[in-house]
């Protein structure tokens, strides 16, 4: 089992479908990965040998993947909090932060619905 940045790729998968189990990863970038590390994309990641995982995990190590972009996304979010921006105030409300509607929908992030007391049809 080939294991990358702390990720267990699936063993039944092929290499570039594997790769995107990594968080910060694609279908394009995994793409871009394994031409740039010369691996086969349809290969099974089962039958990677340790060269071609050095060659893949050295190539990943190029990009900001798993705990640092997550770390990064956070730290983004906590700045936009910090000044008080539009993007910040919603994240803070707990509310949707890229202009969708909340009179109709948003209840993962707004909670439960509430009823209305006897609405007459």
């Amino acid at each position: 089992m080939a294991r990358i940045k702390g990720v267990d790729l699936p063993n039944d998968k092929q290499v570039e479908i594997a790769l995107t189990s990594i968080y910060g990863i694609g279908r394009q970038l995994s793409k871009q990965i394994l031409k740039a590390a010369d691996v086969e994309a349809n290969k099974k990641a089962r039958d990677l040998d340790n060269d071609e995982q050095a060659r893949i995990r050295d190539e990943i190590s190029k990009h900001l993947v798993e705990g640092d972009l997550r770390r990064e996304i956070s730290m983004n979010i906590k700045t936009k909090m910090e000044i008080n921006s539009y993007e910040g105030s919603r994240h803070k409300k707990g509310l949707p932060v890229r202009g969708q509607r909340t009179s109709r929908n948003a209840r993962t992030r707004k909670g439960k619905g509430k009823t209305v007391a006897n609405k007459k049809k």
